[in-house]
């Protein structure tokens, strides 16, 4: 669904049963594991302070990220982050935040590192996103991006045969669908570069997405398959994750304790200060309040 009241317009699953109607029980094991082992393999072993999760719906992959000491869990939906906060306790490690991309609700760099999967192809303003990310993470931070490839082999092959009018070596993206884009890996490295990331990686992920191959041969085959496949430089496959660092800037996340969440966040699209007022976070310039709910930062509308 398309939230018609954003510029650029943004796809909600605010009351979605995305959860059970595309991952339990669907026949996306494989997709969920190999998506495990990319960011196993992409994200540092030793960890580090604070991670924001972008995009993180129902936070089918939150736990892969035991190894920092604070992981923000935002998406656009509140419900799919109430779920997520039902899964993970309202607990100092966890901060459940309900906001948007283009718009990020947090101070300058008070992140080490942050993930955005399976978001990017929801979004046509890929230059805004991107220098948000950017602006809250600090410099030599990590960023774990995964994008939808344009330029896959199954896409190649039709144009080849002349079964899709569409031309996946072209750098333009394309939107099959309204707000589901595939993108070609040049133009996001492009613009990677240009919202000051060093793209430091790159990594082929999901070669056998085909549901008579995964009915076929055993999940764990294909998963053994794929793992070795991301260690090559065959970059044709339906999804590519790229591991990036922030380069550049002065930001500092060092004054901003784990236990203090209210003091990760700015107001959104001004970066004004803000306050705790009771169950209110508000902007202490323009006096705009967004809603506190069952510990979950709500940055999606401001109240009335």
């Amino acid at each position: 669904m398309t939230d018609p009241n954003t510029t650029p317009p943004i796809c909600d699953y605010e009351g979605s049963t995305y959860r059970t109607d595309f991952w339990e029980n669907r026949g996306r094991d494989y997709e969920d594991r190999v998506e495990r082992v990319a960011l196993d393999a992409l994200l540092p072993f030793s960890g580090g302070k604070r991670l924001l999760e972008i995009g993180a719906g129902f936070g089918r992959l939150t736990n892969m990220y035991h190894a920092y000491e604070q992981v923000v869990v935002m998406d656009y939906s509140l419900t799919q982050v109430q779920q997520a906060a039902a899964d993970y306790g309202l607990q100092q490690r966890y901060v459940y935040v309900v906001a948007d991309v283009y718009n990020l609700p947090f101070r300058p760099g008070v992140f080490d590192a942050a993930t955005m999967i399976r978001v990017i192809h929801h979004l046509r303003e890929v230059p805004l996103a991107l220098t948000q990310v950017r602006r809250v993470l600090s410099p030599m931070g990590v960023f774990v991006l995964e994008h939808a490839n344009k330029r896959n082999l199954k896409a190649m092959l039709r144009y080849a045969l002349g079964q899709q009018d569409w031309n996946p070596y072209t750098r333009m993206p394309h939107e099959f669908v309204e707000l589901n884009i595939d993108f070609h890996p040049s133009y996001i490295t492009d613009e990677l570069q240009a919202a000051s990331f060093e793209v430091v990686r790159r990594m082929p992920v999901s070669y056998f997405r085909l549901g008579a191959l995964k009915q076929t041969v055993p999940t764990d085959v294909l998963v053994a398959l794929d793992r070795t496949l991301q260690q090559t430089a065959l970059f044709y496959s339906p999804s590519i994750f790229t591991k990036n660092v922030a380069v550049g800037g002065t930001e500092d996340n060092t004054a901003i304790p784990p236990a203090e969440p209210d003091a990760l966040f700015a107001a959104p699209g001004t970066g004004n200060p803000l306050r705790r007022e009771g169950d209110t976070m508000v902007d202490t310039v323009t006096g705009t309040r967004w809603a506190v709910r069952d510990g979950i930062y709500d940055f999606k509308t401001p109240l009335e």
